[in-house]
């Protein structure tokens, strides 16, 4: 990581001791950058693109140089913004346009997870809560904007390492707290038996060699001797600086100080023991760099200058440490901090199954509703059939009626007709027809004769006549 980037962010002493300006080596040589570490704030890319842009003006550059870490704090080096060139302007403004719409919609995601639809969200209420920019301003950076990402790294990168402790010390809680259960859930034999290889892995873990502590002559000496694979008796506190200053920028960062305690790391943490955490081993190397940082990093500003480590060799404490305690020689919590965790969490535990048992209930109504939906929507479908049978019925029979109401035939079909003749021959024949047949006999040929010819009409006053007497035959 830059130098400018740790000093100016975390706000800790830009009382630079060594130049920024460096003589440019040719291109072929120059090494790759080094990877930049997250330092775990949520505007942590926002943060590193303005020191980046920042540095790319030489009026700030060399305010920045000449500045200590009061300066910053008190905001005097903010007014220096309005003196860069408006090319640096004009890239800081659009950063901040581009962050003020990353807000945005994290806001617009929060408040869709967490509120009903169509909800009218006040962006410019919601944005003041976020403390590294000015949010009456939401299109150009100005000196309130610097002053306010660097008082809010300050204070969140001085918070985070609290943070991180009392995040592993609820781990440790909730690891005791899942052993404990465990074995309550075992009979007096089994329960022996695996309280006898905890023990026994407690003890294997802390089978290792001696410890160092960090930043100690020991200390430093084995990485000279084991890493860098020079003389012990030869050891240079000045040139060890520089061959672990690995970015060349005069100082020794939080990650650089990290790289120094692997070995130390090493002797009590393997990955593939059963016996060794590590969760416990980050642990360790936090508090490692934390130890060096309060012992040699005199002025607070968590970096370490080459002239603070060179006084840092000549302390006694330097030559005269003794062993260092690891994380599991130290109480991390009290058994009145457990109780209050597993109260914490029956807490949790009992709220989760109010809701559940709210989220069953829920389920079964809406079971229900969703059977009652569907023998509605069953007999819906059976009403719909039986009128459109009923509309195809009264079709049917309009379609067989005339105007008038009066039957309608339609025509049949040739063969149709000749099968309806032949029935027709075969019906027994009425009375009335039986008796004029045998009334008036007539030969055969004459019955043939009659046959498909149709008689002669009487005449209507013949008929009459015929009504009216019926003697003359």
């Amino acid at each position: 990581m830059k130098i400018c980037t740790l000093l100016f962010f975390s706000f800790l002493g830009l009382g630079l001791t060594v130049p920024i300006e460096r003589a440019t080596p040719k291109k072929e040589e120059e090494p790759p950058p080094p990877e930049q570490t997250d330092t775990g704030l949520y505007y942590d890319r926002y943060l590193r693109e303005v020191i980046d842009v920042l540095e790319t003006d030489g009026h700030f550059r060399e305010k920045l140089q000449a500045a200590n870490a009061d300066d910053i704090k008190s905001g005097k080096l903010s007014k220096e913004l309005d003196f860069v060139s408006h090319n640096v302007r004009t890239k800081l403004d659009e950063l901040k346009r581009q962050e003020v719409s990353r807000l945005r919609m994290l806001i617009k995601a929060k408040m869709d997870a967490t509120m009903e639809e169509n909800v009218q969200i006040d962006h410019m209420s919601l944005l003041k809560q976020f403390e590294h920019l000015d949010p009456q301003n939401q299109h150009t950076f100005e000196a309130r904007d610097l002053e306010l990402l660097i008082q809010a790294a300050t204070k969140d990168l001085e918070n985070y390492d609290a943070a991180r402790h009392e995040e592993f010390k609820r781990y440790e809680m909730m690891k005791e707290h899942e052993r404990r259960e465990y074995l309550k859930s075992l009979d007096e034999e089994k329960r022996k038996m695996e309280e006898a290889h905890y023990e026994e892995m407690k003890k294997k873990h802390r089978e290792h060699p001696k410890v160092n502590v960090p930043g100690s002559m020991d200390q430093l000496k084995e990485v000279w001797e084991e890493t860098d694979g020079l003389d012990p008796n030869e050891f240079n506190p000045k040139t060890f600086f520089k061959l672990h200053d690995t970015n060349g920028d005069g100082v020794l960062d939080e990650q650089e100080l990290e790289a120094l305690f692997t070995k130390e790391l090493e002797k009590v943490y393997d990955p593939k023991n059963e016996e060794d955490d590590m969760v416990e081993m980050e642990e360790e190397r936090l508090r490692m760099r934390e130890h060096v940082m309060k012992n040699v990093d005199t002025n607070q500003d968590r970096l370490v200058t080459l002239d603070e480590f060179l006084k840092s060799t000549e302390r006694k404490e330097f030559n005269e440490a003794d062993g260092w305690e690891t994380v599991d020689e130290t109480q991390i919590y009290t058994e009145e901090e457990l109780r209050r965790f597993e109260q914490e969490l029956s807490a949790q535990e009992s709220a989760l199954n109010q809701r559940a048992e709210e989220l069953r209930k829920e389920h079964e109504q809406l079971q229900q509703q969703q059977i009652e939906l569907n023998a509605q929507k069953k007999e819906y479908h059976q009403a719909v059939l039986q009128m459109e049978q009923k509309k195809a019925q009264q079709t049917g029979a309009e379609a067989a009626a005339g105007p008038n109401g009066e039957l309608k035939f339609q025509p049949e079909a040739p063969h149709a007709e000749s099968e309806n003749a032949k029935a027709v021959e075969e019906q027994p024949k009425p009375v009335e027809q039986q008796q004029k047949t045998e009334v008036h006999p007539g030969a055969p040929g004459e019955a043939d004769h009659q046959v498909g010819q149709k008689e002669p009409e009487v005449p209507h006053s013949q008929g009459q006549d015929q009504q009216a007497h019926p003697g003359q035959s």
